[in-house]
């Protein structure tokens, strides 16, 4: 892509990132400052507004990009991500959402400290909870580095470690100034422009082929190069023993895992009761149900007319599947629909990446303030160091993901 299409698509990142930065002004400039106000926005938010932020934080890089890049090269096989990201919410809903709205304040270690010893319990939690974070933010940053370098002419290094260190910067900002408030906003704002995308990018794909689903799976297939067992299981984790011990370790992973992510325990301290914690989680169900119900649509429809092929060709992780599709439905290259639509996309996953950082980056600064500090200072800490910390806690946070972002930046983000 080049000249003023390159531009109209750099043009709708600055803008999507300036309504931002925006946001997080106008919140820091009326915010009491107080740690819950920071931490969990003073708990004013309602189910619908939470819902819609928990799928806004929940619609990863990694979703978006990563899932539907393994099904676009894997067929079958790549379903199994989306598979267990929805299945984890069954056990958020019935097993999780009441019981942490309940018990805790801040973070997942108040609600264990309940019934064990304090001080090493924070520290275990405060531990995983900022490993967790910082392993997560690797994939979103990776997510940026992929998809900028693609608008930037498709391979280049520097573009991606630019981007890498730009997201990193953004995330910062955004935690320090505006904490949940604004981070939930901005999630909020996300997810709607996430969920309308997709829609309009599904909507192509199957008019493209009709609205028949059988003709876009056969087409997958054939343009895969392994014909039936594209769609069937065993092309990535059926080969050996230890690839299907590799399946059900990662089965475990993303059921059990997802359901215990940071980021997401976090934002059900956000409304004000139990029962608002559990109406959150039916919102967030439904729309991000829907949402990988279409992301299989998206990855089937990048095989059929991408073509895996092409789509190594631009990343060999398959990050760049959806920006690619979007093209080519778009009218191509060079065509001023697919610039359009490419850059609207390209925007879009831009805007899920630096909503999804900022989440994470206010989780585990929560936990390294209110977990570890805490401990560190054998509860004596006051509300408002502990504000100073989380966000003196975001800067080194940020500068870690970035280290270990560009270390990981040809890996698919799903993975």
């Amino acid at each position: 892509m080049t000249g003023h299409h390159q531009t109209l698509a750099i043009l709708l990142f600055s803008g999507f990132v300036a309504v931002t930065l925006g946001i997080t002004t106008w919140v820091s400039r009326n915010r009491r400052g107080s740690a819950e106000e920071f931490y969990v926005g003073g708990r004013l938010f309602s189910p619908m507004e939470n819902g819609f932020a928990i799928a806004g934080d929940y619609m990863s890089a990694a979703s978006f990009l990563g899932v539907t890049g393994l099904i676009a090269l894997f067929g079958y096989d790549g379903l199994l991500y989306v598979v267990g990201f929805l299945v984890a919410w069954l056990l958020v809903l019935f097993l999780v959402a009441e019981l942490v709205r309940n018990c805790g304040r801040f973070t997942l270690a108040d609600v264990i400290v309940a019934r064990m010893s304090e001080r090493p319990v924070r520290v275990a939690a405060g531990t995983s909870s900022v490993t967790v974070s910082v392993l997560y933010l690797v994939a979103q940053m990776v997510g940026a580095g992929s998809l900028v370098a693609l608008l930037l002419g498709g391979t280049s290094q520097a573009a991606r470690v630019w981007t890498i260190v730009g997201v990193g910067a953004l995330m910062v900002v955004y935690v320090s100034m505006g904490g949940m408030r604004a981070t939930t906003w901005i999630q909020i704002v996300k997810a709607v422009l996430l969920l309308g995308g997709t829609v309009a990018l599904t909507v192509l794909v199957l008019l493209r082929f009709h609205g028949d689903v059988d003709r876009l799976l056969l087409t997958a297939a054939e343009r895969s190069g392994h014909g039936d067992a594209f769609l069937a299981p065993g092309l990535k984790y059926g080969a050996d023993w230890t690839a299907r011990l590799d399946f059900i370790s990662l089965g475990l992973a993303l059921v059990l895992g997802t359901a215990g992510l940071p980021h997401i325990l976090s934002r059900f301290y956000t409304v004000p009761t139990a029962r608002a914690a559990r109406r959150s989680v039916l919102w967030s169900i439904g729309l991000i149900g829907g949402f990988y119900l279409m992301t299989i649509v998206l990855g089937f429809g990048a095989a059929a007319i991408v073509g895996p092929g092409s789509i190594r060709g631009s990343n060999a992780a398959g990050n760049t599947a959806v920006p690619l599709l979007a093209l080519d439905l778009g009218g191509g290259a060079d065509s001023t629909g697919g610039t359009v639509l490419f850059a609207v996309v390209g925007a879009i996953a831009f805007a899920t990446i630096l909503a999804v950082v900022a989440g994470i980056t206010l989780a585990s600064s929560a936990s390294v303030a209110h977990d570890l500090y805490t401990s560190l200072r054998r509860g004596r800490g006051e509300p408002r160091s502990e504000v100073a910390v989380a966000r003196v806690a975001s800067v080194g946070i940020g500068v870690l993901a970035i280290a270990l972002g560009l270390l990981a930046r040809d890996m698919n983000v799903a993975f």
